[in-house]
This record gives structure tokens, sequence and C-alpha cells, in this order.
């Protein structure tokens, strides 16, 4: 990475410590005595930038990897919450599975919040969920008293 040569030892280390650290950015400054003026003046150096953008860019490639490695874990517990005796929870471990790698209905998720908002679903395909989680086990025998 020759564009890391270009940076003093003093400018690597507040980058890396800007990732690794437990410090917010101004605790990160304060602790290698970086002024907010030289601070502003190294995002005004463009070789600064690019290794601060690149680092950034690798931390991102990191929470992906991590998101990727625990997904079938985190696919497994929602299914198993379908079957919750709560029914609010059961309801939207559902409602997750269905917008689950659904690039249209994640610009939405933060929508099922807002209780003016109106539902994601069309009202057949909701009743249909909602009948089937109200619906007994199959497994399980209905006897009528």
């Amino acid at each position: 990475m020759t564009e890391a040569k270009n940076l003093t030892r003093r400018q690597r280390a507040l980058i890396e410590d800007l990732f690794t650290a437990e410090l917010d950015e101004q605790e990160v400054l304060d602790k290698h005595h970086v002024s907010s003026a030289l601070y502003n003046r190294w995002l005004a150096d463009e070789h600064f930038v690019l290794c601060l953008e690149r680092r950034m860019a690798q931390a991102y490639r990191s929470g992906r990897l991590i998101l990727a490695r625990y997904a079938t874990v985190a696919a497994g517990k929602l299914v198993h919450l379908t079957d919750c005796e709560k029914e609010e929870v059961a309801r939207k471990a559902c409602l997750d599975i269905i917008t689950l790698d659904n690039p249209a209905a994640g610009s939405r998720i933060a929508a099922e919040h807002d209780d003016t908002s109106e539902t994601e679903l069309p009202p057949e395909t909701a009743r249909r969920i909602l009948a089937a989680l109200a619906a007994p086990p199959d497994d399980t025998e209905i006897t009528s008293p």
C-alpha cells in the first residue's frame, strides 16, 4: 500500500485507532494529541483520505463477512421463533422471514414499526399467514367436549 507510506506514523496510528480502539473520534484525536484544526487539514489531504476510505471499506467488508458467517444461525433462530407461544413474537418472525433477502421489502422494514404505515403484504396474503398462525398444529388431535 504505497499511499500508507506517504502518511506519518501518527496518521496511520490515528486511522487504525479510529477503527479498533473502543473510543469515539474525539477521544482518538485526544489520545494522539491531534487538534481539530490539524485533523481537518489531514482530512483535506488526498492521501490521508484515501487511506481512511480504504480502512472504512475494509471495516465494512469485515462486517459483511461476520454477518454472512452467522446468517444461517440467525435464519434458524428466526424459524424457531415462528413456533413461539407469544403471538406477537411469532408474527414478527414470520414477517421477517417473508421479507428476508427481499430488496424491495428491505427499504420498508422501518415502516413496520410505524402504526400509520400501510401493510407490506397484500390483504389476502396477510389473512392466510394469520390464519396459519392461529391454526392448531397438524400433529395434535383436537377433540370437542
